[in-house]
């Protein structure tokens, strides 16, 4: 498996208020498909209004309106893009931050195509200028702590953590806006946003993830980081608040300094390496089934006790409603008072569930970063002789993470300090614990309240995620790392009883294509160590049937592949004559038939493997006429390689499609021989 690009969560989308709920209400039920009179139309027109409640208002309505895909296009005729970057300078700052809102939305629902269109439409120009303008506001006003409250501070970082989700948004799916950022000198300003993590975390979680997109592969943005940068990196992760917020944003972090590798002095990349796995283990030690019971508890509780306190003021004030006019006034004013004074007592409701929601992205980031970190290709001497080894960056670096300690690692030895550190943390133990499915509890609490129902799919997301990461351990550490045999037919009998407890586990894409990765990984590991394999043949056809459906091609090649490592261990075995015909006759049909040449081609494999050696498998060989089968398959395999080959498949995969159609070749020539033999 190729390196695995970490993915960004979706975010909560903004949500107009004030005045403008109405107008953007009207806004989400317009039919998109109307030409002059439609609601896109009227929108665009009054974002040119004299009024800026009037311009907030129709920003609004279009960060609604976007969120229906229909209208998309008809926006982009409109010039929709370059109607609203002025918007981000415009003198309300109630308007910025609707304008940033309405193309927040925008680029997060318009995908690839629309965020590459909102470059083309220069919208990095007024992006980047309100980015620098509140960068240069915030750091020529320093307040007072009195003063940090003060309502147009508040809104300034509010703008910001708008523009910073536009520019995370549009850096991750264009190279053209990378560039830019890289050009204007963007990364200087998101740090100093990151640096105020201690007063603003969410603005802090935004930037995290903005420098995680655009650090990865960024080996121009990677010699902008100085010492001061580093350090800035490194007050975030190592902080010690240890709220779920501040997890998410350690760990995010932890992302990014791992991005940076390449440029730490060699000498310190151990003491990085146990930082990043330290945070990624702590994340995943928390309990996150247990986290959604008692978040969930603590939040009734919280609005129980808040009704029940409303209930006994109103009922004290009840009691002083004296009917007499000297005291008419007295009740009066207790009332306005006692509605503010409720309103200060009710904490934000969401806390608990946005706590909440940080754990679950936390652990789901962690887990992304060990696929990240194990899938990383080791560097070669060149690459090793240019890394940073000034002074000032040693020095820096020798006092960094001095916490997590840790021996100095030889410019070669990444892949083995990776190793060692996944182990000491025991980090295949707990992502072994992650794969299980979601407690029943937190699935069955969330399910009962609209507004926690998806954190069901986020925990069904961690574990595929570390299902992934598990094939990611199996593939990459040796099996003492792993725990032995034992360990790994323990790990192997988990998986089919996670697969086969689930009866329409076939409808859960996701799920089956990291549990059948996974498993592919592991037999594959088990067969070169000659462990005894652990599903029945009655489950591994019950899998490969359900898989060879799906719509996903990687679903079906690890079905296929699965079938050919069992296939081949089974055809060195007695008594396995029936099995490999069935086998046999499966792969056939899928190389003949599956519209894919990737999965044809799998398939083809698999024949070689199963039908390579052994005396059940050259006699299943002829029982199910493999020979003729391949012949007549031969020019027709040839044919589909030639027509449909370089429109729809990359150059990597038509170089292996080149290589099955080569071993086709000798395959045939070899059952040509194992035929004579067994019938002559």
């Amino acid at each position: 498996m190729g390196k695995s690009r970490t993915k960004r969560f979706k975010r909560p989308q903004f949500s107009p208020t004030g005045n403008c709920q109405t107008e953007a209400a009207a806004a989400a039920n317009g039919t998109g498909g109307e030409e002059d009179d439609g609601p896109a139309a009227e929108l665009l027109e009054k974002l040119q209004h004299p009024s800026a409640e009037v311009r907030e208002c129709a920003c609004a309505g279009l960060a609604r309106l976007v969120q229906q895909r229909p209208v998309l296009p008809g926006l982009a005729r409109r010039d929709a893009v370059r109607r609203l970057g002025p918007l981000l300078l415009d003198p309300s700052l109630a308007v910025r931050e609707t304008a940033a809102g309405a193309l927040r939305n925008l680029s997060a629902c318009g995908g690839f195509e629309v965020c590459d269109d909102m470059v083309t439409k220069d919208i990095m120009t007024p992006l980047v200028a309100l980015l620098k303008e509140c960068s240069a506001g915030l750091d020529s006003n320093e307040m007072s702590p009195q003063e940090k409250k003060d309502q147009n501070r508040n809104s300034v970082e509010n703008i910001v953590n708008e523009a910073v989700n536009v520019l995370w948004n549009i850096c991750e799916c264009s190279s053209r806006a990378v560039s830019i950022f890289n050009k204007e000198g963007c990364l200087e300003i998101v740090l100093k946003y990151l640096s105020r993590f201690s007063t603003n975390v969410d603005l802090a979680i935004s930037v995290a993830y903005c420098l995680q997109t655009v650090t990865e592969d960024n080996p121009e943005l990677l010699k902008s980081f100085s010492v001061t940068a580093l350090h800035v990196l490194e007050s975030a992760m190592l902080s010690p608040v240890s709220s779920m917020e501040y997890i998410l944003l350690k760990t995010l972090v932890a992302g990014t300094i791992w991005n940076l590798k390449d440029i730490i002095p060699s000498k310190s990349q151990a003491e990085i390496i146990n930082a990043i796995l330290k945070i990624l283990s702590e994340v995943l030690d928390m309990d996150a089934g247990e986290t959604v019971i008692q978040m969930k508890e603590a939040e009734t509780q919280k609005l129980k006790t808040a009704a029940e306190m409303e209930d006994v003021l109103e009922n004290a004030n009840g009691d002083d409603l004296i009917e007499d006019d000297e005291m008419e006034e007295i009740p009066r004013k207790r009332k306005v008072r006692r509605k503010t004074f409720i309103s200060d007592l009710l904490p934000p409701t969401d806390k608990e569930l946005r706590e909440t929601k940080a754990l679950l992205t936390a652990q789901q980031t962690a887990l992304e970063i060990i696929v990240n970190m194990c899938c990383n290709e080791d560097p070669s001497d060149d690459e090793w002789e240019e890394l940073s080894s000034s002074d000032e960056s040693d020095a820096f670096m020798e006092n960094s993470f001095s916490e997590c300690g840790g021996q100095l690692l030889s410019p070669l030895c990444l892949s083995h300090e990776i190793h060692t550190a996944l182990t000491n943390y025991l980090i295949p133990k707990k992502i072994f614990e992650k794969t299980a499915f979601p407690n029943n509890i937190a699935v069955d609490i969330c399910s009962k309240n609209p507004t926690w129902k998806p954190l069901i799919r986020k925990m069904n997301t961690i574990q595929c995620r570390a299902l992934v990461c598990l094939q990611s351990l199996v593939s990459l550490l040796d099996m003492d790392h792993l725990g032995g045999a034992p360990a790994l037919q323990e790990l192997a009998q988990h998986l089919s009883q996670l697969l086969f407890s689930q009866q329409d586990f076939a409808k859960h894409a996701d799920f089956l294509e990291a549990m059948s990765s996974a498993l592919r990984a592991l037999l594959q590991t088990m067969a070169s160590k000659n462990i005894s394999q652990c599903m029945t043949p009655d489950q591994l056809m019950t899998l490969c049937k359900a898989g060879i459906h799906s719509s996903n091609v990687g679903v079906r090649v690890n079905v296929v592949s699965i079938l050919g490592i069992t296939g081949s261990v089974l055809a060195k075995e007695d008594g396995t004559l029936e099995i490999l015909k069935t086998i046999g006759c499966f792969l056939l049909e899928v190389a003949t038939k599956d519209p894919s040449l990737v999965v044809a081609g799998e398939a083809l494999d698999a024949l070689f493997d199963v039908f390579a050696d052994g005396t059940e498998a050259e006699r299943a060989s002829i029982q199910i006429k493999l020979l003729s089968a391949l012949k007549e398959f031969q020019p027709v395999f040839k044919m589909k390689i030639r027509k449909e080959g370089r429109g729809k498949y990359s150059p990597d995969q038509l170089c292996v499609l080149d290589n099955v159609k080569m071993n086709l070749r000798r395959f045939v020539t070899y059952q040509e021989t194992v035929e004579k033999r067994l019938t002559s």
